[in-house]
């Protein structure tokens, strides 16, 4: 067993360590202490940036928004991570990129004692990587990061950085003022980050350079400039000692003659004081803080509450939307049934009145079925809607772009007569008259016509039909004979040249 006083240079400043008793463990324990202080990128301030999981991504980056590390570890334990993290330095901010943080992330910056950062709402996928490429492209040397989870971490942590850049900047320039040294700016932005403000923390950090005598890790040259300094102010102590008034009072018989170790040790003392009025201060600011938190909490909760209900209303509104949509659907399809029914029922009565007509037609008339255009698309139409059938008389109203098939489509129904308005084309015609089917020009016979339908006195229609079979026969007998006389011609002119061969 023995006793060691070491010195060791924490972040915030010179304190002494004692270690009584230490033996072999206690050994080991401060051999870990050492471990987690020998990185050579240590800081008094650190941002970082953590993503949880199954696989762990950690950044982490100075008070001057340098990156230190970045890496991702797959399962790893808790305590690994703080002891990874606590090798670089002290931690200010835990920072997320999800809101409300996970417990996770709570864990590690109540192990750490350091404040959480986390954006208002979660980071999106697009704002992780453009954060992290402006981040990249803005001159810092570092790896890109390798994964997701290191991706993240990073965002995180840079996000947390700018949030804060501001507040930074003011710090540096009133520091610049000042003339702090770099560590003196990191402790101020330290207690700005921890709810100080900037005056206050400058004002206490001005206050302790002037005090402030650290002789751990001076050299032999720094140590004789600090005894001849404090030699000097004993002589200047002296000096108002001999002369028994400093400021009008007497001192000589109250001051004793002070060494450099009992000056050493009051300043501790005064130190020591100052630390623990700045460890109530916060005791009573932390219970002030917890009362904050729970109004805070408890308005959260009204909060929440208030957005379930929203949500719940939100969701009952898109529910009935999608409903109502749903009956617009049923009715608008309900409603096109109903223009075709009722048109279909239109074209039914049409029909009907138009059958009640030419049921009312006396027993001298004949219904004409009238055919609105000689093509193939027409006559079938016509012949669908108008029922044409064996025996029937037609009314060809336009007999343009007809010919021999469109022809032999209405003869081979098997209609009485044909009435036409203008001239067929002869093979149209020579198609009728091969089927004596009788072609009966309009202007030949009296036609009484309506919208749908027409038609004829019997008496006419049967004159024109005698008419037109008789001049076709007369014709076709003229034919015939021309045909005979003109076959009789041709045996005798092929006699003639046989003979005269």
């Amino acid at each position: 067993m023995m006793s060691i006083n070491l010195h060791v240079n924490y972040p915030y400043g010179g304190n002494i360590l004692v270690f009584k008793n230490a033996g072999s463990e206690g050994m080991k324990d401060l051999d870990l202490i050492f471990k987690s202080h020998r990185s050579n990128k240590t800081s008094k301030g650190l941002i970082v940036g953590y993503d949880p999981g199954l696989t762990v991504g950690i950044a982490i980056l100075n008070l001057n928004g340098e990156l230190i590390f970045l890496e991702s570890f797959k399962e790893i334990r808790r305590s690994d991570i703080i002891s990874h993290i606590i090798n670089f330095g002290s931690t200010v901010l835990v920072a997320t990129d999800v809101y409300p943080p996970p417990k996770t992330v709570r864990k590690i910056a109540s192990t750490l004692n350091s404040k959480i950062w986390s954006p208002y709402k979660n980071m999106s996928v697009e704002s992780k990587i453009e954060t992290v490429d402006s981040f990249i492209t803005n001159g810092n040397n570092i790896n890109i990061p390798q994964n997701a989870h290191e991706r993240d971490a990073l965002a995180a942590a840079v996000k947390t950085y700018k949030d804060h850049l501001n507040k930074f900047k003011q710090i540096e320039k009133r520091a610049e003022k000042l003339s702090l040294p770099n560590d003196m700016v990191e402790q101020v932005k330290i207690q700005v980050i921890n709810g100080k403000s900037i005056s206050n923390a400058l004002r206490e950090i001005s206050e302790e350079k002037l005090s402030r005598t650290d002789f751990i890790g001076m050299d032999q040259t720094d140590l004789n400039k600090t005894k001849s300094s404090t030699e000097n102010n004993q002589n200047i102590f002296r000096g108002a000692v001999n002369s028994k008034k400093i400021k009008g009072t007497d001192i000589s018989k109250d001051t004793p003659n002070l060494s450099h170790d009992e000056l050493t040790i009051s300043r501790l003392k005064n130190k020591l004081n100052s630390q623990k009025r700045y460890i109530n201060d916060l005791k009573q600011k932390n219970l002030i803080l917890e009362d904050e938190i729970r109004v805070h909490r408890a308005e959260v909760s009204k909060i929440q509450s208030k957005m379930d209900k929203l949500r719940n209303e939100y969701t009952k509104k898109i529910l009935e939307k999608k409903e109502f949509n749903s009956k617009i659907s049923i009715i608008k399809r309900l409603q096109d049934k109903y223009t075709q029914e009722r048109a279909l029922r239109l074209e039914l009565e049409k029909q009907l009145n138009s059958n009640l007509e030419m049921e009312e037609l006396s027993p001298d008339e004949v219904q004409v079925k009238i055919i609105d255009s000689f093509t193939r698309e027409g006559i079938k139409e016509s012949s669908d809607s108008k029922k044409i059938s064996k025996g029937d008389v037609v009314l060809l109203e336009n007999s343009e772009g007809g010919g021999s098939n469109t022809a032999t489509l209405i003869s081979e129904m098997a209609v009485k007569a044909v009435i036409i308005r203008d001239k067929l084309s002869d093979p149209a015609e020579n198609v009728f008259i091969n089927s004596m089917i009788p072609l009966i020009p309009v202007e030949c016979i009296k036609l009484y016509h309506t919208l749908d339908w027409a038609c004829v006195k019997t008496e006419d229609l049967e004159t024109q039909i005698k008419n037109w079979l008789d001049k076709t026969k007369k014709q076709k007998k003229t034919d015939d004979n021309d045909k005979l006389m003109n076959m009789v011609d041709e045996y005798r002119a092929q006699r003639r040249r046989e003979l005269e061969r």
